[in-house]
């Protein structure tokens, strides 16, 4: 858990300080960081992943701005939410290396962002360890930038990816009331 609040705490120093930042001047005025569930070990998962074929056909991801971009189908997971079992389909860059698990959950458009969040290995939260199990930790589920800005173009969850139960972990949404 420590290590979690110490990457929520470089996250908000990041939002914050960075000129990458994908905050506006007027957003940055009032931020006084993000809005986080409280840390819930029972949505981190170590999980077997059903792998897809390597040569899986790219499929092309609709964005917020309508345009697409392509990704790789690279394996599934299941495992239980609130008593039921679930699937989640984890995607990879067309070469196969970065990982990325977009997903909508029951909690899109009132507790966290309408479109959904993600998880992916360029962040803590989504690992394959050398057995290769997945770890997927929804303690460290983020907003995508588009979630902060209407300039962002972010990859939204396919529909195999929509879930209709609650995942209250990670980051909730950005709201103004919350700045």
């Amino acid at each position: 858990m420590d290590d979690l609040l110490a990457f929520r705490a470089e996250l908000d120093e990041f939002m914050r300080w960075h000129p990458a930042s994908p905050l506006s001047h007027e957003q940055l005025r009032h931020f006084r960081g993000l809005a986080y569930y409280d840390p819930n070990p029972d949505l981190a998962f170590v999980l077997p992943v059903e792998r897809f074929p390597a040569d899986e056909p790219l499929v092309l991801m609709e964005t917020s701005t309508g345009e697409t971009r392509p990704f790789r189908r690279w394996g599934r997971v299941r495992f239980a939410i609130a008593g039921r079992e679930v699937a989640l389909t984890v995607y990879s860059d067309p070469d196969g290396y970065a990982l990325f698990l977009p997903f909508r959950d029951a909690t899109n458009g009132s507790e966290t962002y309408g479109a959904g969040r993600y998880l992916d290995s360029e962040r803590p939260g989504l690992e394959v360890l050398p057995d290769g199990r997945l770890v997927l930790d929804f303690n460290y589920a983020y907003n995508p930038y588009c979630a902060y800005s209407d300039e962002y173009s972010c990859p939204l969850p396919p529909r195999e990816n929509w879930l209709d139960v609650p995942i209250r972990a990670g980051e909730k949404a950005f709201a103004e009331s919350k700045w």
